[in-house]
């Protein structure tokens, strides 16, 4: 998947948030907060890791929904420290189990807040990328809901979300 339209529009909407918010202060460390807490957002929908458990995950538009409110901090967080040249999505993570997948990503992100690289960067596209395969959705689907969601997001914006 090519990313510079995905950091056009995010680059557009964090604008647009900054604006309407009045935000005038650093937000990567809150930004890189939001992340990890999407993710766990996400590890919840799927349901992966509770053995102790019978029921199924959610529906897969939820767990689509939950993935992509991850991409847009991890697009927003590159923005941030001028990463956005990130042209291909890097080769996905693979033959890890979806537990093995968010641990990683966690570990993936923690390590990019501490010291933001391109190197760090990628690192944590990869995991989406395999939480992506791993999860079945394919890069059209990934793209046509995140294109929804930022719609969402303005309205929300709008609306005094």
């Amino acid at each position: 998947m090519k990313l510079q339209e995905l950091f056009n529009m995010q680059e557009e909407l964090d604008r647009f948030i900054q604006s309407n918010q009045e935000i005038n202060e650093d937000v990567f460390r809150k930004k890189g907060l939001a992340l990890l807490v999407e993710l766990a957002e996400l590890a919840n929908e799927t349901r992966c890791f509770k053995f102790w458990s019978t029921k199924g995950p959610s529906e897969r538009s939820v767990i689509l929904e939950e993935y992509v409110d991850s991409i847009h901090f991890l697009l927003s967080l590159g923005i941030e420290k001028d990463l956005n040249s990130l042209e291909i999505w890097p080769d996905p993570v693979a033959g890890k189990d979806l537990t093995e997948l968010f641990l990683l990503t966690q570990k993936a992100i923690q390590e990019f807040l501490e010291n933001y690289s391109m190197t760090n960067f990628m690192e944590i596209w990869s995991c989406y990328g395999g939480l992506a395969l791993a999860l079945e959705f394919t890069y059209d689907e990934v793209l046509e809901a995140y294109i929804q969601k930022n719609k969402t997001n303005y309205d929300r914006q709008r609306n005094g979300y």
